[in-house]
């Protein structure tokens, strides 16, 4: 459910970016209020779907936070980074109308986890280790694999995301950061699910 939740804005970002490439007029009529505060420079209709999506995004990404919040539940740091990062390059993209900004977003994030991943081992953590404390049993050594094959997950998802936009128009962009993305967390998550059904430790008092 957690990892539905993560995707929801990406997901609305593309049904977004979609719907505005067909409704281009009413787009633009909702984005002129707020892109008139911002800047105050008409906006372009080839950028008017890119602009929208980037407004669904940071608007989805907040209220899914105030939403975790009024509800009672721990917002973990990673979330609080992907809001800064999305309103820091989504606003950049908003105000400037460059869309190079909101297409660095994804691999800022990526590469902002791996980084917090590996400083986390300067000080004997393992996130995933804790994040998992009580649900499953592994290894030491099973655990630091796991870790820095989510690093490398991590670095390896930047630079694709960098290369589709710099090789590959916007609206290639966009299906790739729905399709590509989620695609490769879930095959990546059920790949870490099979490794550590092999590793897992023995339950207390199994036979």
């Amino acid at each position: 459910m957690k990892l539905l939740l993560d995707f929801l804005p990406i997901v609305l970002f593309f049904l977004s970016f979609k719907w505005a490439g067909t409704h281009t007029d009413q787009a633009r009529q909702w984005l002129e209020p707020v892109l008139n505060q911002l800047s105050g420079v008409a906006i372009q209709p080839a950028q008017v779907p890119i602009l929208l999506a980037t407004v669904v995004a940071i608007v989805v990404t907040a209220a899914l936070i105030v939403i975790q919040r009024i509800s009672g539940k721990k917002i973990e740091a990673m979330q609080w980074v992907g809001l800064a990062v999305i309103v820091v390059f989504g606003g950049a993209t908003l105000v400037l109308q460059n869309e190079t900004f909101i297409k660095w977003k994804p691999s800022v994030l990526y590469l902002l986890m791996a980084s917090g991943f590996i400083m986390a081992t300067l000080f004997k953590k393992n996130p995933i280790e804790l994040m998992m404390k009580g649900q499953v049993e592994l290894p030491e050594a099973a655990w630091t694999r796991l870790l820095w094959a989510w690093v490398l997950f991590f670095v390896v998802m930047a630079a694709a995301n960098l290369f589709v936009a710099y090789n590959f128009s916007t609206d290639i962009w966009v299906d790739f950061k729905l399709f590509g993305a989620l695609g490769a967390t879930v095959l990546f998550v059920l790949g870490q699910g099979v490794y550590m059904s092999r590793h897992m430790k023995p339950q207390n008092g199994a036979q």
